[in-house]
Order: C-alpha cells, then sequence, then structure tokens
C-alpha cells in the first residue's frame, strides 16, 4: 500500500509537468540574499502574491539596507508594509528577525548557514519568530537550492482531494511525506505544477473537474472541499 501511494504521487507528478512545464523549465523564485527570501515569505503569510510581492518591493524601495529597517524603527517599517495585512505582527517579526541574524552573524545575511547541515538551518530558523514549517522549506528551496517541498493551501488541498494523505493531515505532515518520496530534482518543479493547477483547475471552491487532468485517478473530485 505504501508504495502503491508512492507511486501514486510520482505519477500525478507526472501528469502535472506535462500539464505546465515547470520541472522543465524552473521558475527562479530564490535570491542573491537568502534573507530576502525569508523576509518576503513572512510577508506571505495570510495574504496573497499580489498583496505580498507590493509590500516587498515597497519595503526594498523604502529600506535599501536591511540595516536601514532597524534605523526606522516598527512604526515606519509597519506602515511601508501594510499591503501585506497584518503590518503590526510582521513588522515586529521582522525587526526581531533582523537582529537576532545580526546578532548570530555580525551582518545582516544568513548565507553562512549554507555551511551548516539542513538539519540546523531549519532548526535555526524555525527558532525565528513568524517562521514555520512553510516559510523553512521557501528559504530552503528557492534562496539555499535545498531539496524541500513547501506546502501551501492549493498543495494542501490537492494533495487530500487526490487521497494520498488523509483528510486530517496538516501542511507539515504533508510536506514531511511529499519530501520523502519526491526526488531532489523534482521539488521546485513539482512545487510550482502542484499551485499551478490549483490556481487554474482544482478550486477551493467549485473545481472545474471536467477539465481536471487528474480526474481519472481523484479519489474526491467535487465531494470534498478544504
Amino acid at each position: 500500500m505504501l508504495k502503491s501511494k508512492h507511486q501514486k504521487i510520482l505519477r500525478i507528478l507526472d501528469i502535472l509537468e506535462d500539464e505546465y512545464h515547470n520541472e522543465a523549465s524552473p521558475p527562479e523564485l530564490g535570491h542573491s540574499e537568502p534573507l530576502d527570501g525569508l523576509i518576503l515569505t513572512v510577508l506571505s503569510q495570510n495574504t496573497n502574491d499580489i498583496n505580498r510581492d507590493r509590500a516587498f518591493a515597497n519595503l526594498k524601495a523604502n529600506f535599501p539596507e536591511w540595516k536601514d529597517v532597524i534605523d526606522a524603527g516598527s512604526e515606519r517599517l509597519e506602515s511601508v508594509i501594510r499591503t501585506a495585512g497584518l503590518s503590526h505582527t510582521k513588522a515586529a517579526r521582522i525587526i526581531t528577525i533582523l537582529e537576532t541574524v545580526y546578532e548570530n552573524f555580525n551582518a545582516y545575511t544568513i548565507k553562512p548557514l549554507a555551511k551548516y547541515e539542513p538539519e540546523f538551518m531549519k532548526k535555526y530558523l524555525r527558532a525565528l519568530p513568524g517562521v514555520g514549517a512553510k516559510t523553512v522549506a521557501c528559504t530552503l528551496l528557492f534562496d539555499f537550492k535545498i531539496p524541500a517541498f513547501p506546502v501551501d493551501t492549493h498543495i494542501t488541498r490537492i494533495s487530500k482531494r487526490v487521497g494520498f494523505v488523509p483528510a486530517n493531515s496538516s501542511p507539515e505532515d504533508i510536506s514531511h511525506i511529499l519530501e520523502k518520496v519526491v526526488p531532489a530534482s523534482r521539488c521546485l518543479g513539482g512545487h510550482v505544477n502542484m499551485i499551478a493547477h490549483g490556481r487554474a483547475v482544482c478550486h477551493s471552491r467549485n473545481a472545474e473537474c471536467e477539465l481536471c487532468v487528474l480526474n481519472k485517478i481523484c479519489e474526491n473530485k467535487k465531494n470534498l472541499e478544504v
């Protein structure tokens, strides 16, 4: 049974790759400074990509260096990132992250983490405020090029609907399963393909099952809304 589940996951990735081609041509989602990617992902929490990107662009336009954020203070940072929502909470987290990173590495950078084993990197990042499993996985995969499988709402929804995880699985559970099964070289493209499919077809409500390339192997089709 376990082997069958693993085969199903890989089969789904194959089908989605035929449809979206992000494994063949993976997007560049990383940053020259991984700290940028970490802060971007913190801004993404509880908002959409458009608001996240606007807030991050505004942040970088107002504060060319991370030191400038510390000099400006929390209230100013809140106003700059307001479009991302929860600006008070996110500003406090960002400032604490920056202060911690500077204290640890004597610079506003997390590049030194690259010399450590992935498990240490995960523990370090998880200890930062507002940094959960998805943020850690995004930072590792996009910015450090270390295999990981971030799980957002789209990937959670698809994973449950097609039936390779139980309905009560958490995003962290799903990430753990995918990271065990998916080859390292397929993590980035597979991640982006699943998100593309969630946005285009497998919607939270009114999923377009008749158009879905997975409808022959999906266990739930329209019977489950998550």
